[in-house]
C-alpha cells in the first residue's frame, strides 16, 4: 500500500495521504490505534470537551501511538497542549490565532495548517506562513456548521494558486475520495469515515488505499495465493495473466500443484505446509503487497498456514474465490479445508466471491432465486465476511447478475450472458481483476464493476484452446475495446 506521511528531509513539511481527526466516543485510543496500523498519516487530536489535564493525558497517548507507527501528531487549536506534547504541529481555524505567532512559540521545525474556505483564505494562510491549509467542505457534513460546499472541483483551483499541501476535508469517505484525490488533493481529512466504522482498521485501509490510483505502472501489487493450472486458463497463472494485463504488480504463491487442461484435472499435488509458509514469508517479508487474492488451497494445513500469515502480516485486503471443484468437476478442497475455510479464513477476508453452487456449500442453504441469494450473503457476511460478492453464472437467466452484499445493502451488477463453453478461469480472473482495481485505488463497488466489464470482456473474446472448455480471453479483455 502506498503509504504518504509527513516529509521532514527539508525545511518544508509535506503533509499527504490519510489525515484522520479524532472524535469525542468512547474506547478512542483502541479505535485510532487501529486506525493509525491501517494506514493513516496524519492524527490530529481534536478536543473541544475535555479539561485540559484530561486533553494532556490522552494527547500523551496519542501521541505514543502515532510516534510507533512513525504517524505526524497535530493539535488542534490548542497552542498551549501543543507545546506541552511537543506535537509535530498544531492546526488552526481561521478564529483561532495567527500561524506567525504559532510559528514563534512552537519553533520553525513544526508543523502549521489552517482551516480555509476560500481560495483567498488560503492564500492568506500560506502568506502567513501555514505548511499546509485545510480546505471544505467538499461535500456536505453533519461534523459541523461550514459556510459552502466547494465540491472537488474546488480543490483542482487551489492546486493552481497554492504551493503548499492542500487538505480536503468535509463529508468524504470511501466512495467519494476519489474524485477529490483525481483533482489533486495532497490528503483527505475525515472522521466518521474511519472512527464510526465497526473495523477503523479496514476503513483507513480502503482510504488510503485510493492514493494508489496516483502511483506509476504497475500500479499496486497483488500477492495471488492459490493451485498451479498447467494449462494455464485457471490458478496461479490465470491469475497472474489478469493482473499483469490489468496493470497492476504480481507476486504468487503456490498452495498446490496440478495436472491439467481444458479437459479436466487429472491429478494433484499439494505443496507442504512449511513450504507454503515460506513463500508467503518471502513474499510479505520484502514486498509492498496491496491486497491478497487467494484461490485453490485443497488441504486444511495450507488454510491453516495462509490465516496464520495474513494475521501475523496484518493484511486486511484480501479477496477469497473459495475454490472447491474444477471445471471437469474435480475435487479440489477437501471437506476439512472447508471447515478452516469458514472457521478461519472468512472472517478475515475483505472480499468473498463464491459462485452459486460454491455459497450453497458454504452456508448450507438451497439458492434458487434472488430472495436465496440474498440470504446466502447476508449468512456469509455474518460468518465473518466483510463484503460478500455471489456470482450468478450457474443461473440460467439471459443476463448474469452477481450480488454484491457489504453488510448493510445489496449491489447488483449485470451483464449480458455469452453462450460459449470456453469459460475456463472465470472465477479465478474475476477475483484477481477485483483485487487488482482494488491495489490501483479503486473503492470497492468500482473494482467490482470494472472486474465484471472485464470478465465479460473476456468471456465473449475467448476461443477454442485445446479440446474441452477453453480458457477466457485475457489479454483482449484488458485492451480498449476500440483496439479488438
Amino acid at each position: 500500500m502506498l503509504k504518504l506521511v509527513v516529509d521532514h528531509s527539508g525545511k518544508e513539511k509535506q503533509v499527504s495521504g490519510l489525515y484522520l481527526i479524532t472524535d469525542q466516543g468512547e474506547r478512542l485510543l483502541e479505535r485510532v490505534r487501529e486506525a493509525v496500523a491501517g494506514g493513516v498519516s496524519v492524527l490530529q487530536y481534536r478536543d473541544k470537551v475535555r479539561e485540559y489535564r484530561e486533553r494532556l493525558m490522552l494527547g500523551a497517548e496519542l501521541k505514543a501511538i502515532c510516534a510507533r507507527f512513525k504517524v505526524c501528531f497535530i493539535v488542534n487549536d490548542d497552542l498551549e497542549l501543543a507545546h506541552a506534547l511537543d506535537a509535530d504541529g498544531i492546526h488552526l481555524g481561521q478564529d483561532d490565532g495567527d500561524p506567525a505567532e504559532a510559528r514563534a512559540a512552537l519553533g520553525p521545525g513544526k508543523i502549521i495548517g489552517v482551516s480555509t474556505h476560500s481560495l483567498e483564505e488560503a492564500l492568506a494562510a500560506q502568506k502567513a506562513g501555514a505548511d499546509y491549509v485545510g480546505y471544505g467542505a467538499i461535500y456536505p457534513t453533519s461534523s459541523k456548521e461550514v459556510p459552502a460546499i466547494r465540491g472537488p472541483e474546488g480543490i483542482a483551483r487551489l492546486k493552481q494558486e497554492l504551493a503548499i499541501p492542500v487538505v480536503a476535508i468535509g463529508g468524504i469517505n470511501r466512495d467519494n475520495a476519489g474524485a477529490v484525490i483525481d483533482q489533486g488533493a495532497d490528503a483527505i481529512a475525515v472522521i466518521s469515515a474511519v472512527l464510526s466504522c465497526r473495523t477503523p482498521g479496514i476503513a483507513a485501509t480502503e482510504l488510503a488505499l485510493l492514493f494508489n490510483r496516483r502511483a506509476p505502472f504497475p500500479r499496486g501489487s497483488v500477492l495471488t495465493v492459490a493451485g498451479s493450472d498447467s494449462g494455464g486458463g485457471a490458478g496461479i497463472q490465470g491469475d497472474l495473466k489478469t493482473i499483469t494485463v490489468l496493470g497492476s504488480y504480481a507476486a504468487s504463491a503456490i498452495a498446490a500443484l496440478t495436472a491439467q487442461n481444458s479437459r479436466g484435472v487429472t491429478s494433484i499435488e499439494p505443496v507442504s505446509p512449511k513450504f507454503l509458509t515460506e513463500q508467503l514469508e518471502a513474499v510479505l517479508s520484502d514486498l509492498p503487497v496491496d491486497v491478497v487474492k487467494i484461490g485453490m488451497l485443497f488441504a486444511p494445513q495450507n488454510a491453516e498456514v495462509l490465516a496464520d500469515q495474513l494475521l501475523a502480516h496484518r493484511i486486511r485486503i484480501s479477496v477469497l474465490d473459495p475454490v472447491m471443484s474444477a471445471k471437469g468437476g474435480a475435487t479440489l478442497l477437501e471437506d476439512e479445508g472447508l471447515a478452516v475455510l469458514k472457521r478461519r479464513l472468512i472472517p478475515l477476508c475483505y472480499l468473498v466471491t463464491p459462485n452459486i453452487p460454491e455459497a450453497e456449500r458454504l452456508t448450507g442453504l438451497s439458492i434458487t432465486d434472488a430472495a436465496g441469494v440474498e440470504l446466502a450473503a447476508r449468512t456469509l457476511h455474518l460468518m465473518g465476511a466483510r463484503n460478500v460478492l455471489i456470482k450468478g453464472g450457474h443461473q440460467n437467466e439471459g443476463e448474469v447478475t452477481d450480488v454484491l452484499f457489504d453488510g448493510v445493502s445489496f449491489t447488483r451488477f449485470s451483464a449480458p450472458r455469452t453462450l460459449t463453453r470456453h469459460t475456463h478461469g472465470t472465477g479465478c480472473a474475476l477475483a484477481s481483476a477485483i483485487a487488482s482495481f482494488l491495489a490501483q485505488g479503486e473503492p470497492l463497488p468500482v473494482a467490482v464493476a470494472r472486474a465484471k466489464q472485464f470478465i465479460t470482456r473476456a468471456i465473449k473474446l475467448s476461443h477454442p484452446m485445446g479440446r474441452g472448455h477453453g480458457p477466457v480471453n485475457h489479454y483482449l479483455a484488458a485492451k480498449d475495446p476500440s483496439e479488438t
